[in-house]
């Protein structure tokens, strides 16, 4: 998977779990609200009065059906209204949260924590490849990091810049494996011919072939193109 493609993934669990606590949050809040609205309902009937004593608030919370909202929800007057005051009930956000269920969104907060350090631990590992891959550069004689490719001698393979292997056929690689052990990196049509189609006598086309289908590769992977002079040698220079 793509570092990109990753990233994407993390955020869509972020989002995930957010709106699943807040949906649970809401269904909860609603839920609240109506056990109260109908407790403090049945309280003032009883009561027939307006005015909230000690007697009130017992009653009020002896009608609640959610055990927990006992003792911790209120009562207050509503002073909004001039002409009629009216008792109100209330619940903190902290109340509703603890009563919701949160269990779904913990499990999805779980999993984007674990998809975080995997994201965190693959790029960790990209920019090492990245960092193996320059010293390995370094190291071989012959894979300077030619144009931002690099070849490994003991591996026998080519790497981006971005330390990842550039895919080759074997005809490919061994042409590439001819380029990068040359001085000058460049091969006469004849020596290609010799080294790759030792018993064809004429194999010019079947390198135009090679050559066409290597160039997009190299370009996609590298700063390098591959040039021609007037099809008796081949070049691998820096674009």
């Amino acid at each position: 998977m793509k570092q990109q493609y990753a990233v994407v993934v993390l955020f869509a669990l972020i989002l995930a779990s957010s709106l699943t606590s807040l949906d649970s949050y809401r269904s909860t809040s609603r839920r609240v609200s109506e056990d109260m609205d109908r407790a403090l309902a049945i309280t003032m009937q009883e009561q027939q009065s307006d005015v909230i004593s000690q007697d009130t608030i017992r009653a009020f919370n002896s009608h609640l059906q959610i055990a927990a909202l006992r003792g911790k929800a209120t009562l207050a007057v509503d002073t909004r209204s001039t002409t009629k005051f009216k008792p109100r009930a209330h619940c903190s956000e902290a109340t509703i949260f603890s009563l919701s269920d949160q269990r779904p969104a913990a499990l999805l907060w779980v999993l984007t924590g674990c998809w975080a350090m995997f994201v965190w631990y693959r790029r960790q590992l990209r920019e090492r490849g990245i960092v193996n891959s320059e010293e390995l550069a370094t190291a071989v004689p012959s894979s300077d990091g030619f144009g931002g490719l690099t070849y490994s001698e003991t591996e026998s393979r080519f790497y981006a810049a971005d330390g990842n292997e550039v895919q080759l056929t074997p005809m490919q690689h061994q042409l590439m494996e001819m380029f990068f052990h040359s001085p000058s990196h460049s091969l006469s049509k004849a020596d290609i011919c010799e080294a790759l189609w030792p018993k064809k006598p004429d194999a010019s086309d079947t390198l135009y072939t090679l050559i066409r289908r290597l160039k997009p590769v190299i370009e996609h992977h590298s700063n390098l193109k591959i040039e021609s002079d007037r099809s008796k040698s081949y070049r691998l220079t820096i674009r």
